[in-house]
């Protein structure tokens, strides 16, 4: 497992927070997932009353990394007083960087993307950047001073897995020593291992999990997928051929008349 910005994770799955029918089924998809992080949005707390303080306390109760993000923010300015806002709140200098572009498929503005990052990473954030899987845009958010890089697998939400399946074997292969994380589009734990199988290090999921019949089964489910992709990986498998290759080999068999 690799280490993001110095911290080592016990495994490659990074689980949402919201949308869960209740604070204790969250609890307990949390547990039976074994997540190393919770992400969570800066819209659950609310100043007013200390409103939220309840659902803090209770992630800060399942011992896990927080990575806040800027959900729903379409603008450098609004991302970049989000995060500063968010690491006041949560006190860390984690932050997955979201800067949405398009309505219809929550696609990353990936112009202003780059921008927010460098301003947040010059100011001391460590910055988890939800992107494409464009290769020239990941190169900027590198240079802009990220370590750590979150393409989508299909549209937050939409549970269609890994739609281009070129274009993120080609991230792994062009950046093999920078940790690569899935993030968003995933609906099924098949998908999930898939994505470990690619030799990504991570996923980050939150639709899936909540939304299913079961939440803390489907967590569960994930997270065996999860471990399954990454020995898959780490086991060096075989590549696809063309042709049959006889798993018996005909040399030495006995032949009769």
């Amino acid at each position: 497992m690799r280490s993001f910005y110095g911290v080592d994770l016990p495994n490659g799955f990074m689980l949402g927070t919201a949308q869960y029918p209740s604070p204790a089924i969250l609890a307990d998809a949390f547990k039976r997932s074994g997540a190393g992080v919770a992400t969570v949005s800066l819209r659950r707390e609310s100043g007013q009353d200390r409103a939220g303080q309840d659902f803090w306390a209770m992630i800060r109760d399942l011992g896990v990394q927080v990575l806040p993000n800027t959900a729903g923010c379409h603008t450098v300015k609004e991302a970049v007083t989000t995060a500063h806002m968010a690491r006041e709140v949560f006190g860390t200098k984690w932050i997955k960087l979201e800067v949405i572009g398009e309505e219809d498929t929550l696609q990353p503005d990936v112009f202003g993307l780059v921008e927010a990052a460098r301003v947040l990473s010059e100011d001391g954030f460590q910055v988890f950047p939800y992107t494409t899987e464009d290769l020239v845009v990941a190169d900027k958010l590198l240079h802009a001073g990220c370590e750590v890089l979150m393409p989508w697998g299909a549209p937050i939400g939409s549970g269609l897995g890994l739609n281009n399946l070129f274009g993120l074997r080609a991230m792994r292969a062009h950046f093999p020593n920078v940790p690569l994380v899935i993030d968003a589009g995933l609906g099924l734990p098949s998908q999930a291992a898939q994505a470990m199988e690619l030799g990504f290090d991570a996923v980050l999921l939150n639709t899936a999990v909540a939304k299913a019949g079961d939440p803390a089964a489907m967590a569960e489910a994930f997270a065996t997928a999860i471990r399954a992709g990454q020995l898959a990986y780490d086991a060096d498998p075989m590549e696809p051929r063309d042709m049959a290759a006889p798993s018996t080999p005909v040399i030495g068999k006995a032949f009769l008349e």
